[in-house]
């Protein structure tokens, strides 16, 4: 059987892909202005409005969003009665971490051992050239017959709801039949999954303080209270002995009926050192997609380097919760800043800040526009049968485009597969699902616009 022109098309624009994505990747678009330049942001922002005003769109903007970063927005028209399919994506990225550890320069995108290695490759800036790539398809073979508005927000991985808050205020902006958010990813490479769930989440900064000033651990140390070892007896507070969370009132019982994760699987993914345990109960799936999740993301204390022999007055943590389907984020934040005040001791003085916060989400699988996905999904994978999988993560603005358009049917697709590693050290994507998926985006709208 010859291929079908949609995938010939895409497999013919690959080197075109790598060198856009090449330049997206060289971009530190990080959207937190203290540690890099807003005018890489902008800049980012800019490439991906000159992409679209290339394609055709019309109405193309920066969007100043009530966050202080920019989104991108442009308007493709489609043939008239057509329905109108929103694309979603980011390009926005995860600070590098420990630039040290990448093999290759992070904001170089670099092919090793068959992927292409860079921050955002994956998540989010693979998303952006999926969608024109798909969109570049159709024209080649009958044109795009939908109408496309696409959306790339630039602060997503902040979590500062910026653009969840300007959609809010414009409600017309984005409103559209189905909702194509190109941000999540397939179970496994070559496993074609669309994204049922997604975790919620929240941020709490919890600081402590005991003291008027640092004291010398000698001469004070037994009696004075430590605000360091204060903080750490909060942070264990939050975990049962097997690591489970246990935030006070919080359920933490929910249960995945659907694809499971195995054990084996998930050791191997997530890079487990030999003899470490998982932590938790129930099933990996259980634990990953349908229970909360506490983690420390960060502690303000003196490094070991340089320490000195002290009681220390302060110490302050970042704390994220995820929180599953069915957990409204703003109780389970109410519940973690109580559960971080009460369980404070020693009468230490506590104070809790949340820094951002996100909705769970919970797609409806049955609807017309999962059929066409599934249909789009198999043709592209050969055959393979779409999988319907959760995700940890959070993605908080497919809340507020499903209470915004309640009617709408919300799809999460991406190229987020484990292999990646996104917000790692080492993200990369795999050229193969990056042609697959823009393949499969692309009979998906041909299907869609039948359907």
């Amino acid at each position: 059987m010859s291929p079908h022109p949609i995938a010939e098309t895409v497999a013919s624009l690959m080197p075109k892909a790598k060198a856009e994505l090449t330049e997206l990747v060289a971009f530190k678009s990080v959207a937190d202005f203290e540690q890099y330049p807003r005018s890489e942001s902008e800049a980012a922002a800019n490439w991906v409005a000159d992409a679209l005003r290339t394609e055709g769109f019309q109405d193309v903007a920066l969007l100043d969003t009530p966050d202080g970063t920019q989104s991108v927005y442009g308007f493709l028209p489609g043939p008239e009665g057509a329905p109108t399919v929103l694309l979603y994506a980011h390009y926005d990225v995860q600070p590098p971490l420990d630039e040290a550890g990448w093999v290759t320069p992070p904001f170089e995108l670099t092919e090793r051992d068959g992927r292409w290695f860079g921050r955002g490759s994956a998540d989010c800036k693979g998303g952006i050239v999926m969608h024109l790539l798909a969109l570049r398809a159709l024209k080649a073979n009958g044109g795009v017959p939908v109408h496309i508005k696409v959306i790339a927000e630039g602060s997503e991985e902040q979590g500062t709801g910026g653009l969840e808050r300007y959609a809010e205020e414009h409600p017309e902006l984005l409103r559209a039949d189905t909702i194509v958010v190109g941000d999540a990813g397939n179970f496994r490479v070559g496993l074609p999954t669309v994204t049922a769930t997604l975790r919620g989440m929240t941020l709490v900064r919890v600081q402590i303080d005991t003291l008027e000033g640092n004291l010398h651990s000698g001469q004070f140390g037994g009696a004075a209270p430590d605000a360091l070892g204060a903080l750490v007896r909060v942070l264990d507070s939050l975990r049962a002995e097997d690591g489970s969370t246990t935030v006070d009132g919080l359920d933490s019982d929910g249960v995945w009926e659907g694809l499971q994760y195995s054990e084996a699987d998930f050791r191997r993914d997530a890079k487990v050192l030999d003899g470490v345990g998982l932590i938790g109960e129930g099933s990996v799936a259980d634990r990953i997609w349908a229970r909360p999740a506490v983690t420390v993301l960060g502690i303000d204390c003196p490094p070991v380097v340089g320490a000195t022999p002290s009681v220390q007055a302060s110490a302050r943590a970042l704390i994220s919760l995820r929180v599953p389907p069915g957990v409204d984020a703003a109780a389970a934040t109410k519940l973690l800043r109580a559960h971080l005040e009460s369980r404070t001791p020693w009468g230490a003085r506590v104070s809790t800040e949340q820094i951002g916060q996100g909705q769970a989400f919970r797609a409806d699988t049955t609807s017309p526009a999962y059929e066409a996905m599934s249909g789009a999904l198999s043709e592209a994978y050969d055959g393979e049968k779409m999988q319907a999988a959760g995700m940890g993560g959070s993605i908080p603005l497919c809340n507020t485009l499903a209470a915004l358009y309640p009617e709408a049917e919300i799809l999460l697709i991406g190229l987020n597969e484990p292999e990646a590693q996104i917000h790692a050290v080492n993200e990369s994507v795999s050229p193969q699902e990056l042609e697959r998926m823009s393949v499969a985006e692309a009979l998906f709208l041909q299907r869609y616009a039948k359907s």
